[in-house]
């Protein structure tokens, strides 16, 4: 089956983090979680590729939805241009089905409105308050593998379809994609919809195959003082990420500049990267469409990608600066080379 353009759905959550019904704007209740997601966000069996796409700060329910489906067409006119050099989506197909998470983002474009939904992020993502955005995802990323087969009968990473996950996002979009992954880590997590591997050691629910970060609204440590358990590691060993976390970066970003410096006293990773991490970083640069990425590029735990001489425009008089200048050719060069990895 040919498929040239993205197909793209949506689910909606509250300030809390719950999620709404899109058709009527009430809140799903916990017991119908699953039903729900059965009705609306099935799979399709012609996909090859499964996306969640979550947005970051200042970006409307519809732009959200252009954002994930304009970078997956892109992705689609790379690989018909250039096959060559994503070798394995042109043996195997490329057929994307993204799930974009939307949430209220917007605010005054002023350093009290980035505080206002950097906290709003904050709390929405809180495993230990109120916020339910990291159960809510955590439970829509077991539901949507939760058909895949004995990793040991089929290719590593992808479920008896051959259906691979991956997740993307933006600003502060990414807070709440790391959140849901750590929050899936937790061996007492008996809610998380997915598989069991009954008698393997560890069970884990589900497996992400790659994660890329876009100008991700965080502090440099995060990695260190939010998600310390978002890789396996000792009683966290059957963490769901399987793939690299990639976090792209540039100066021209002021809103993780200038606002995150005065918000946070140190820039954020969207404005230089991820800085301390539990294992050792990979530093490159955003490369052009014309440059196939080795793979020793990408295989790391952690991967920075340096996107100063791609990522520098602005919205007109946005103060924010390149902050969201991340749809882009090159962006989905970056995407379409981690699903091609994944196989």
């Amino acid at each position: 089956m040919s498929r040239s353009v993205a197909v793209v759905e949506a689910v909606d959550l509250d300030e809390s983090g719950w999620l709404l019904d899109v058709s009527t704007g009430e809140p799903v209740p916990d017991h119908w979680l699953r039903n729900y997601f059965t009705e609306r966000l099935a799979p399709p069996a012609w996909a090859t590729d499964i996306f969640v796409y979550v947005h970051g700060w200042q970006t409307s329910s519809s732009s959200a939805h252009r954002a994930a489906e304009r970078l997956l067409n892109l992705a689609h006119a790379n690989l018909a241009a250039a096959p060559d050099r994503y070798p394995a989506l042109a043996d195997q197909g490329f057929r994307p089905w993204c799930v974009v998470v939307r949430w209220p983002s917007s605010s005054p474009i002023t350093s009290s409105g980035y505080r206002k939904i950097r906290d709003r992020a904050h709390a929405m993502g809180a495993r230990n308050g109120d916020g339910h955005a990291a159960h809510i995802l955590g439970r829509l990323l077991g539901y949507l593998d939760a058909e895949r087969a004995d990793p040991g009968a089929a290719p590593v990473l992808a479920n008896r379809d051959g259906q691979y996950l991956h997740l993307v996002g933006h600003s502060f979009g990414c807070r709440f994609l790391c959140e849901a992954v750590q929050w899936s880590a937790d061996p007492q997590r008996a809610d998380t919809l997915g598989w069991s591997t009954a008698g393997r050691s560890p069970s884990r629910p589900f497996t992400v195959d790659s994660m890329l970060l876009f100008q991700m609204a965080a502090r440099r440590d995060a990695f260190l003082s939010l998600f310390p358990c978002i890789l396996p590691s000792g009683r966290h060993d059957g963490a769901p990420l399987r793939g690299p976390i990639v976090a792209t970066y540039s100066r021209h970003d002021r809103a993780n500049g200038f606002w995150h410096l005065q918000a946070e006293r140190q820039h954020g990773i969207g404005h230089s990267g991820i800085g301390p991490a539990p294992v050792p970083m990979f530093t490159t640069r955003l490369l052009p469409l014309d440059e196939r990425y080795p793979l020793n590029a990408l295989d790391h735990h952690f991967v920075n990608v340096d996107a100063s001489d791609v990522y520098i425009r602005g919205r007109r008089l946005s103060p924010a600066g390149a902050h969201s200048d991340h749809v882009r050719p090159e962006s989905a060069h970056l995407l379409l080379t981690l699903a091609d990895y994944s196989r």
